[in-house]
């Protein structure tokens, strides 16, 4: 063979194995970056749950003020269960967002947070219907139960926090 040809096959050898590890480079890289962005979606999704979360916490601890509050203002009540309305349905939209990025770990914290929530949703409806009742019988006795409620509740969003920096890659 001769040394025209050696060269030529040479470089085309070379010039394969260059484009070779371009096109492996590359996929991985592609692949690096789906992994970055699928994890900045999932991060974002699970912030904005936090948000209305704590949105929505702020609204029932209104509602749990003035039912525990020396005076009852009926009219202060109302527009503070209103208000915990709107934000238990922010809630509901970000756990919708949250569910279809996954993985089934975080699904089941997002159940386990429903769950206690709407245990505690349904303590506080029996203190506003006994508030406008005028009943005051059973007052300690939901006062306690929402504040055993609300210590299940704040566990279950500690342990969704802890699946979303596990899925994260953020557990340490």
């Amino acid at each position: 063979m001769d040394a025209g040809l050696a060269a030529l096959l040479g470089t085309a050898v070379g010039s394969l194995g260059t484009l070779g590890a371009a096109v492996v480079n590359g996929r991985a890289q592609a692949r690096t970056q789906h992994v970055q962005w699928r994890r900045q979606h999932r991060r974002d999704a699970y912030a904005a749950y936090l948000s209305v979360l704590h949105d929505r916490d702020i609204a029932m601890d209104a509602i749990l003020s003035v039912l525990r509050g020396p005076s009852l203002d009926l009219p202060e009540l109302d527009g503070t269960v209103q208000h915990f309305i709107a934000r238990a349905r922010d809630v509901h939209r970000a756990a919708e967002v949250v569910i279809l990025e996954g993985p089934p770990s975080i699904v089941e914290a997002i159940d386990r947070i429903a769950k206690e929530s709407s245990g505690l949703s349904e303590v506080m409806q029996r203190m506003v219907k006994d508030a406008h009742a005028g009943d005051t019988g059973e007052r300690a006795q939901h006062s306690a139960t929402a504040a055993a409620q609300e210590r299940r509740l704040y566990q279950a969003v500690s342990e969704f926090r802890v699946q979303a920096r596990g899925v994260l890659g953020n557990a340490d």
